[in-house]
Formats: C-alpha cells, structure tokens, sequence
C-alpha cells in the first residue's frame, strides 16, 4: 500500500488525493471551488458520466500527470457509446461494460477517483490550467509566489510540463477572455483561493509549508481546483523568461529547508 505521507527534500508529501480532497471539503468557502469527486466504481463513473457527460479518472496515488483518463459519453446518450482517452491514446466503446473493464485494466488495480470533467478554457486551441504556488513566507504567514499557465500538448489531455505541456504567462492566455482589470481581479480571487487552501490543509498536516494548486478555468472564469501538490515541481517557473516568480519560490523554500531539481528538459516554453 502506497503511503500517504512521505518526507522528501525536508518536508512533507501528501500523496493521497482522496484524503486531501477530503480535508478540503471541510471549508464551506472552498467547497464550491471543488469538483465533484469519488472513488472510482461501476456505479460511480456510470452515475457521474449520465450526470456530467465527461469525467477524470486519475489514481488516488500518482504525480506528473501519470495514470489519467478522460471519459466522456458521446452526444449525452449512452447509445451513442463513449470514448476515453490515457496519454495519446483514444479508445471508444460501444456501451459502459466494455468500458469500465478497459478502466480497470489499465488502473492495474491501483486505486483510482472518478471526477466531474472541467471544459477548461482554451488557449490556441489547447487547454490549459494554472499553477499557483503558495507558501510560508519568511515572516512566517501564508502567501501566494507564483502563478504561470500551462497549456496541454496536442495530443494529451494533461497539461503537466512532463507531459509535453507548454508554459506560458497567464496575462498571454487570459488576454482572449478578460480586459486587465478583470484578470487583476480573478487573480486577486486565486490567491486567496490558494493561501485558504493552505491554511485548511496546514490544520490537518501542519508540517506543510509550500502547496501548487491546479486550478482550471471555465468558460465562465470560475476556479475549479483540480489538484493539490504538497511538494510541487516548480519546472514551469524556472523556465520562464522572467525569473521573478522562481527567484521567490526557492528563496522562500530555502526559509525551511526545501532543495529544488529545476534541471528542466521535458516542459515546452510558449
């Protein structure tokens, strides 16, 4: 069994995504920030794909965008079959049995959450999310460092640098769907988002002291939090242009003891 808690580079990884979720679900103001996520089952991916149409699956335990599945029921009728699709490969299937047994095959009988598919904002026809770093700052609070925008390779459906990502500024992807004043607000909105997050997972694990936030945007510029890492690879800072962002990231991590590899080959700069 893998462990939910494990101590890297001097501080603390919550590996477990279902307990997180958990934790965070606590926070009636970070509640409707959350998409709705289960364990993965047969009634479960079958109830959530009648009510959503699409659907992640991703493991309980994993980094890097590793293990995900989009599933997604075609024209809203479980006639017209479904189609999923793990790194560049897509499938598609007829009816949900076949599917779900495909699922389970390719989980290897990991544990596994099924959740509510966010249509993220786009950006050249790609999505994309963002990634927002918060951390306790050297006088010991809370605060946000960074946040940079990452948009998905062609052919993934993840938008991790190590997964051919391609890392952009987020004033260059938001320019299409917000004036500046808007895009100072939603991030102002981010922020707070991300340092409350933290002060709730920090109550639970009070040896954290740095998180990255996934969050996606739809099309209605609202936050969805699709994930939370407790050591967060900080490779979409480091290779940005303006070294602003990152030069804060590892000052502020060095305040406790944190060491970064930001040896960076995978991650694409736009």
């Amino acid at each position: 069994m893998a462990k939910s808690i494990v101590k890297t580079s001097g501080v603390y990884r919550i590996a477990d995504k279902w307990a997180k979720t958990n934790v965070m679900l606590t926070d009636e103001g970070l509640r409707s920030y959350i998409p709705v996520t289960k364990k993965l089952s047969k009634q479960t991916l079958s109830s959530m794909l009648e009510r959503h149409g699409m659907v992640y699956v991703k493991p309980t335990f994993g980094s890097l965008g590793k293990g995900v599945m989009r599933v997604e029921r075609l024209s809203g009728d479980p006639s017209s079959g479904y189609i999923y699709q793990l790194g560049g490969e897509r499938k598609s299937f007829q009816s949900f049995q076949p599917l779900y047994r495909s699922i389970l095959k390719d989980a290897g009988g990991r544990v596994y959450l099924v959740q509510r598919g966010i249509y993220a904002l786009t950006y050249n026809g790609r999505p994309f999310d963002l990634r927002l770093v918060v951390q306790q700052s050297p006088s010991g609070g809370w605060e946000a460092t960074g946040t940079v925008a990452r948009v998905a390779h062609p052919d993934k459906i993840v938008t991790n640098g190590s997964q051919g990502g391609t890392i952009v500024p987020v004033e260059q992807v938001l320019q299409g769907y917000a004036n500046p004043i808007q895009s100072a607000k939603l991030m102002r909105q981010l922020e707070r988002i991300g340092v409350n997050t933290m002060k709730r997972l920090h109550r639970r694990y009070p040896r954290l002291r740095e998180l990255g936030l996934d969050i996606a945007l739809d099309q209605g510029l609202k936050p969805w939090i699709l994930e939370v890492n407790t050591t967060p690879d900080h490779c979409p800072f480091a290779i940005l242009q303006d070294q602003t962002m990152i030069n804060r990231i590892v000052h502020y991590g060095s305040q406790y003891g944190r060491k970064y590899r930001l040896n960076c080959f995978k991650a694409q700069r736009g």
